[in-house]
């Protein structure tokens, strides 16, 4: 990944909790790995058939950034 831009928003607590969680228990996995792979997933899922969206997926869930 090349340029990256920063993201301010709110997510409900409980959303939270559980990011926070899924987090202790997965130390190779930060914030923003895990909301660029859900974010990328999403994209891709959902009609974006960019390979770059693609590249940014695989990349980030096999953490080759």
């Amino acid at each position: 990944m090349n340029a990256t831009v920063n993201i301010f928003t709110e997510i409900p607590d409980t959303l939270h909790e559980s990011l926070k969680t899924y987090l202790e228990t997965h130390p190779d996995w930060d914030q923003n790995r895990v909301l660029t792979a859900a974010l990328s997933l999403f994209l891709l899922q959902n009609g974006e058939s960019d390979r770059r969206t693609a590249r940014v997926y695989l990349e980030t869930l096999f953490h080759h950034s």
